[in-house]
């Protein structure tokens, strides 16, 4: 089972495992992860699961979409580099360990 890193906007960190094939954004709904909104279930129509990808592993995901990048203007923090839609992000094995940092506001 791959693992995700998830940093809270405090610096504190949880690990969780989950199914590949499941969804960052998913997996903090499971297991309760505070910070990760997802107003809208996953549909990449709200930008209220925004993430910072950690570099190393950001390009191992599928690459930005149209409507995905649309959304990522407008997010309550800012819009890095690495920033993402964690609903936009599935896990497997080629992203096992994965940190992701969660943004202070969704919203």
């Amino acid at each position: 089972m791959p693992k995700i890193v998830f940093v809270s906007s405090d610096g504190s960190e949880e690990t969780v495992a989950v199914d590949a094939g499941t969804s960052i954004m998913s997996a903090a709904q499971q297991h309760g992860i505070e910070g990760i909104v997802a107003d809208c279930g996953g549909s990449c129509s709200c930008a209220t699961c925004h993430v910072y990808v950690e570099q190393e592993l950001a390009d191992r995901f599928d690459p930005v979409g149209q409507f995905e990048d649309e959304l990522l203007d407008t997010t309550a923090c800012e819009r890095l580099c690495n920033s993402r839609l964690s609903c936009q992000l599935v896990m497997g094995d080629h992203v096992d360990g994965v940190r992701v940092e969660i943004p202070e506001s969704q919203m």
